[in-house]
């Protein structure tokens, strides 16, 4: 079984781990040290168990904040996942919408407005011009 040195608070300590878990080790007490490290600014220098005890229960509030934060999206999780559940089950049918259509004749009414229009307008400017 590996031993490996961890710092806490500026105070080494030696700690056993099973094979291939170093890094989780080193991890974890690198989050250990920066909270031992925030009171040891706050506070300046306390008792070892005092310290330690402190660093855990301030890590111990963020894990349950995050738990907790978890369990909220979790939550929502579920619940957009029975939508989906449903929706899929009973599919809503989409709306229909009616687009009128304009009649041949109209439209070939309308072009021919717009052309004798047109030739109306030119008549106009080649008059100015004159």
């Amino acid at each position: 079984m590996p031993e490996v040195t961890i710092t806490i608070g500026g105070r080494s300590f030696e700690v056993a781990c099973q094979e291939g878990e170093e890094h989780y080790l080193h991890t974890a007490s690198k989050l250990l040290d920066d909270e031992a490290q925030i009171l040891a600014d706050q506070v300046g220098r306390m008792p070892e168990a005092r310290m330690l005890l402190m660093a855990g229960l301030m890590l111990a509030d963020k894990t349950a904040s995050v738990e907790e934060r978890v369990s909220e999206v979790q939550a929502k999780l579920n619940q957009c996942e029975a939508e989906l559940a449903a929706l899929k089950e009973n599919p809503v049918e989409p709306e229909r919408i009616e687009v009128p259509v304009v009649p041949t004749a109209v439209m070939e009414t309308l072009a021919e407005l717009a052309a004798r229009a047109e030739a109306i307008a030119e008549a106009v400017e080649e008059k100015q011009r004159a």
